[in-house]
């Protein structure tokens, strides 16, 4: 007996163009909202290079979904087709540092995108070659193919070592490059990352710093409506744009959270078989996008901090607490119980104080210090920023 059923059909269409709302989708210039000075402010430092001259290294700041990735590889992208028309050809990499977060890696992936086997009869190899001949290779593919190359090294904090980072803004000056040249952005969401550079690498890659602002209110919605066509006609009440930029403004302004969260609505919705998307789709898709973001940035810490988060979590949702703030010393209290539980040694408290602190910079707990009294000295209140459940949730998914 066959199965005729055709599990692919969907009763309500909800989406049109679902890659709209991906946030690897560069959009075109009239769907980059509240950037124009920051585009303005690029454009003017990697200028330049459209003449095929050395362009100024730049380093980019600002919380996560403030628009910097997204407008550094817009901008590079605009400074290849310019440059294409005073008969210069620019070369554009781009490098995840968290990905490729070795100097070697990050050198090899740059060569990959910049080479032309067929044009330059030079191999990168995946494996097999020192980092020294890497950057060799890299600086010969550099001078056959192009008269300048920008090199966009995204999350550059994550990056193991800045050898990289003194090689690339260095590369023209100690006559590594002979008929070309190149430029760096660096983007960070660390406002202080400068501060742990080396002074040469300082001088050489900060010649300009931007920092990007959060988006407000307005701006998210802007956002929003520009890619609302990712949908169907009249599938989207008229209540769920304004209320995704009101729940992403809320927190941090971060544009790439609000896309995710429409995006998480509208599938909701399909799964639901609704015939449009609504403002319970977006409370759940909120809940869905809290609970993966949190998930994303718990998995990739320690296995002790993952303990650490579970037993703040465990702590706050006790019913006899007054409030869901928890003193250090009863956090680590249940971790070691919780070790114990997972037959694995604990930390020591002082390294537990290290975890929150670690915690805290990445905005999933909040820390305040306390005085006890005279005679007894302080003491740290620490509070989880999302609800208990959604951490145990994302603690849970990280596994």
């Amino acid at each position: 007996m066959t199965n005729d059923h055709d599990y692919f059909t969907l009763e309500n269409k909800i989406f049109q163009n679902k890659d709209l709302l991906q946030v690897s989708h560069l959009p075109d210039s009239d769907r980059i909202i509240g950037r124009e000075e920051e585009l303005t402010n690029l454009a003017n430092a990697i200028q330049p290079a459209i003449t095929g001259n050395t362009p100024n290294n730049v380093l980019v700041y600002g919380k996560t979904g403030t628009g910097k990735s997204l407008c550094s590889k817009f901008i590079t992208n605009q400074a290849i087709s310019r440059a294409a028309g005073n008969d210069v050809q620019v070369g554009v990499a781009y490098v995840d540092c968290l990905q490729e977060s070795t100097e070697t890696q990050a050198v090899q992936s740059i060569g990959h995108q910049l080479n032309d086997q067929n044009d330059t009869d030079i191999s990168i190899p995946h494996a097999g070659l020192s980092t020294s001949e890497y950057y060799r290779r890299l600086w010969q593919i550099i001078d056959a193919r192009f008269d300048a190359a920008l090199v966009i090294l995204d999350e550059v904090d994550k990056i193991e070592s800045d050898d990289i980072l003194m090689q690339l803004s260095r590369a023209v000056e100690s006559g590594k490059l002979s008929s070309s040249t190149i430029g760096t952005i660096g983007i960070s969401n660390k406002v202080r990352y400068k501060e742990s550079l080396d002074e040469r690498i300082k001088s050489s890659l900060c010649e300009r710093e931007y920092v990007f602002p959060p988006y407000d209110a307005t701006q998210i919605r802007e956002i929003l409506n520009s890619r609302s066509d990712a949908f169907e006609d009249d599938v989207l009440e008229d209540g769920v744009i304004p209320r995704v930029a009101a729940l992403s403004a809320r927190e941090h302004g971060d544009a790439r959270k609000a896309i995710d969260i429409l995006r998480f609505a509208g599938e909701i919705a399909e799964e639901k078989g609704l015939e449009a998307v609504t403002g319970s789709c977006v409370e759940q898709a909120h809940e869905r996008e809290e609970t993966n973001r949190l998930a994303e940035l718990i998995s990739k810490s320690p296995s002790h901090a993952k303990l650490v988060l579970e037993a703040m979590a465990l702590l706050a949702q006790q019913p006899d607490r007054n409030n869901d703030v928890v003193q250090t010393t009863e956090v680590f209290d249940l971790y070691k119980r919780l070790c114990d539980r997972d037959e694995s040694s604990h930390l020591k408290l002082r390294r537990v104080r290290d975890i929150l602190s670690e915690l805290e910079f990445l905005s999933i707990i909040e820390q305040e210090r306390k005085w006890a009294g005279k005679g007894k000295g302080n003491y740290m209140e620490n509070q989880l920023v999302d609800d208990p459940e959604v951490i145990l949730a994302a603690c849970e998914k990280s596994n």
